[in-house]
C-alpha cells in the first residue's frame, strides 16, 4: 500500500470519526438547515456551501450514527452496521485497516466475535438461497444513492448466484435488489426473513 493511499485513508478515518462522534445540531448541516436534530433530512443542499455540508459522505456516516443510536445490541442492528460500514468501505474506499482502527475507537472490538443469526438462509456454498425476502429493520441504505430508503418490510430481491461480495465483522455481505426502486443494496443474513 502506497503512503498517497495510507495517508488518504487515515484522512477518511479522521473525518469519520469526528463525524461520527458529533452531535447533529453541532454538524453544518444541521446549521444550514438541512437536517433536523435527528439526523433526517429536510431538504436537499443547493448552494456550494449546503452541499459541501451535506454530501454522499455526510450521509454515509450520519446514516451509520443512525443504526447505531437505535439499540445498543441486537444481531439485526450489528448486520445492519456490517452492510452499512461495508458501503462506506466501497463508496470512500478505506481499507480494511481504517474499518479495523475505526472500530477500536469505537470500543466494538467484540462484534467479530458475532456470527450470522439466520444461516439457514445460505447454502452449504456460502450463496443466499435465491428469492423474495423482506427487511428487518428501518433505514437501510442504498448503494447507489446512499440514502436510507428501504425501510422495515420492504421487500428485497436475492438473484441466482448470491455468493458474498465481501465481508465484515467476519459477517458476508451480499448484494440484493430493492424491489420498490430496483436499486442494489447490500444485507447480511440476518437482516433478511421470509
Amino acid at each position: 500500500m502506497s503512503a498517497i493511499t495510507k495517508s488518504a485513508d487515515l484522512v477518511y478515518t479522521i473525518r469519520f470519526l469526528t463525524l461520527l462522534t458529533t452531535p447533529f445540531e453541532e454538524t453544518n448541516a444541521f446549521k444550514l438547515g438541512l437536517i433536523d436534530e435527528k439526523g433526517k433530512k429536510i431538504r436537499k443542499p443547493k448552494t456550494t456551501e449546503e452541499k459541501s455540508a451535506y454530501n454522499m459522505f455526510h450521509r454515509l456516516v450520519f446514516n451509520i450514527k443512525k443504526l447505531i443510536a437505535k439499540a445498543p445490541g441486537g444481531s439485526s442492528k450489528i448486520a445492519s452496521y456490517a452492510s452499512a460500514l461495508f458501503l462506506i468501505k466501497e463508496k470512500a474506499e478505506i481499507s480494511d485497516e481504517a474499518i479495523e482502527k475505526i472500530l477500536q475507537e469505537m470500543d466494538a472490538d467484540a462484534m467479530h466475535d458475532l456470527g450470522e443469526s439466520a444461516q439457514w438462509f445460505c447454502t452449504v456454498n456460502g450463496m443466499i438461497s435465491p428469492g423474495e425476502y423482506r427487511l428487518k429493520s428501518d433505514d437501510k441504505m442504498l448503494n447507489l444513492t446512499c440514502e436510507e430508503m428501504a425501510k422495515k418490510n420492504d421487500k428485497i430481491t436475492v438473484g441466482r448466484e448470491c455468493y458474498p461480495c465481501g465481508s465484515l465483522l467476519g459477517m458476508d455481505i451480499y448484494e440484493a435488489i430493492h424491489k420498490s426502486t430496483g436499486q442494489k443494496i447490500y444485507i447480511t443474513a440476518g437482516e433478511i426473513i421470509r
